[in-house]
């Protein structure tokens, strides 16, 4: 592919060289791949219309004020905005053939990205307290789980993502791109941004280790940590009909959590335990990536029956207002 010699670049502090430009590699050989870009159009166009009607309902029905929507809004939010970061800008660059990207333009595309996807990590932790404290403290939920508290988690979450994602960012700068600039993966991602490095690259290695303990890992064992917390509390129910009712309230919330990481831990188990081809790679990555933000408002909307009769008493209100306008 193009090296630094068929580009202008820049040196500062008489060490780093970076490129103008980095060029996106994407699929390899793929034949009649624009499909695919189509079905990612079309996975774009309804988690846009997914997270927008939960935002909308969750903003005019009064009833679903309450902590536990503040944290469901987030994750709505965070899908929404991960989504428009990756998939706009991913599209144009495959389907109109953009695949080179300005520098500075493909740090910020980096940065937003991983961005969103890390806050939708923390923000189904914070259900997983939010359901904890539900079910084993359900007589102190209303004083331990209020609006304050939950706005003040959900914002360290977003000031601790943005910290260490703008450090990720920012030590990209550390490094000297001396011979190749193709990105092999489907957008501005760190691991393969990095690994075209010519000079020292293990502050990023390690900075990359400690973001994905960070996002997945420490993750991963908080919400199994309260589910066997639920699990223990449940246990010394007596009522069977409350261990269901209780366990029904957890159901959605154990969807979505299979949905986010097991993809994200099986890629990356196979990549770091057997051959993965790029081209099933990339495309494990961006179905990773892009399905559980239109699947989320779904199966909340689905399996919820707060938000179920939340949009029936708007379907109503709707009804009522057509009604006194024609009359």
């Amino acid at each position: 592919m193009s090296s630094l010699e068929t580009l202008p670049t820049s040196i500062f502090n008489s060490t780093f060289v970076r490129p103008a430009e980095f060029y996106l590699g994407g699929f390899y050989n793929i034949p009649h791949v624009k499909y695919y870009y189509v079905f990612l159009c079309f996975v774009y166009i309804m988690t846009v219309l997914g997270n927008g009607f939960l935002l909308s309902v969750i903003y005019k029905v009064k009833t679903l004020h309450s902590p536990k929507y503040i944290i469901v809004f987030n994750l709505a939010f965070t899908d929404l905005c991960g989504s428009t970061a990756l998939i706009p800008k991913l599209l144009d660059t495959i389907l109109f053939n953009k695949r080179y990207i300005v520098y500075e333009a493909c740090l910020a595309y980096m940065f937003f990205v991983l961005l969103f996807t890390s806050l939708q990590s923390w923000t189904l932790v914070t259900m997983a307290y939010d359901r904890l404290i539900a079910i084993c403290f359900p007589l102190r939920y209303h004083s331990i789980i209020t609006t304050k508290s939950v706005v003040v988690i959900l914002l360290c979450c977003w000031m601790f993502m943005v910290g260490i994602t703008a450090t990720l960012a920012g030590f990209i700068n550390r490094l000297s791109f001396c011979s190749s600039i193709e990105i092999k993966s489907f957008f501005c991602d760190h691991g393969p941004i990095y690994q075209l490095a010519c000079n020292d690259k293990s502050y990023s290695y390690t900075l990359a280790t400690i973001a994905l303990i960070v996002v997945m890992c420490i993750p991963l064992i908080l919400i199994f940590s309260s589910y066997v917390c639920i699990a223990i509390a449940l246990s010394r129910t007596i009522s069977r009909e409350e261990r269901l009712r209780a366990l029904e309230t957890c159901t959605s919330h154990l969807i979505l959590v299979a949905i986010f990481f097991l993809p994200f831990v099986g890629t990356n188990v196979t990549v770091l335990t057997s051959y993965i081809h790029p081209n099933a790679r990339i495309i494990n990555s961006t179905l990773t990536f892009t399905v559980p933000s239109l699947l989320n408002p779904f199966i909340y909307s689905l399996k919820t029956e707060e938000v179920r009769n939340a949009i029936k008493k708007l379907c109503r209100r709707g009804k009522m207002n057509t009604t006194a306008i024609k009359l």
